[in-house]
């Protein structure tokens, strides 16, 4: 079975890996489970309060096929958790590594996001990391897809969604099908304006 694992931190963005996480549980049947620095309990921007079944420190890439990077702003801190281990071992080991927002802060960190084509919350949003890759770098709305490795926008979460399950091999007529309705949902929107 299909297992992604989801890393949480205080503050968390719960509206980034929410869509991802039940579209993977709930219509293809993948397991999904949750880590967080130290395994500790953390609460979400929206209040949500989680307990992580696993501590990322003990994470092992044999275990489990994504490794996906929640934002929040604990990503930004001096403070943050290093998750440049677990990342390059779970890339090396030829599995989907995913940031959205303040995750691909962390990933650019870990050195990851130096030689691939990646987006992030915008132009220079990850200079100060000291990554080298910002002439790799697409700025745009939707997630990128590079040698196993997904970025994408705090702002992307249904395209965000849509590759990290295309990049487990779920890209079928019932995701397209899903995406669609958030796209038609955001032209009703324009419409109603």
């Amino acid at each position: 079975m299909t297992r992604i694992v989801t890393v949480l931190t205080e503050g968390f963005a719960d509206w980034e890996i929410a869509l991802l996480n039940a579209v993977a549980k709930g219509f293809y049947g993948m397991e999904t489970s949750f880590a967080s620095p130290g395994g500790r309990p953390v609460t979400s921007m929206g209040g949500m309060r989680v307990a992580p079944e696993l501590a990322v420190e003990a994470l092992d890439p044999a275990t489990f096929d994504a490794l996906v990077v929640c934002g929040g702003a604990a990503w930004m801190r001096a403070d943050a958790a290093d998750i440049s281990d677990i990342a390059r071992r779970t890339h090396a080991a030829g599995k989907l590594v995913a940031g959205i927002c303040d995750g691909t802060f962390a990933l650019a960190k870990t050195g990851l996001l130096d030689g691939i084509a990646h987006t992030s919350n915008g132009v220079g949003y990850l200079d100060e990391t000291g990554y080298s890759g910002k002439g790799l770098y697409r700025d745009g709305p939707e997630a990128v897809t590079d040698r196993r490795i997904v970025t994408a926008p705090g702002t992307s979460p249904v395209s965000f969604m849509a590759a990290v399950m295309a990049g487990l091999g779920a890209a079928d007529d019932r995701l397209r099908y899903y995406v669609g309705l958030h796209a038609a949902q955001f032209s009703g929107l324009q419409q109603a304006a």
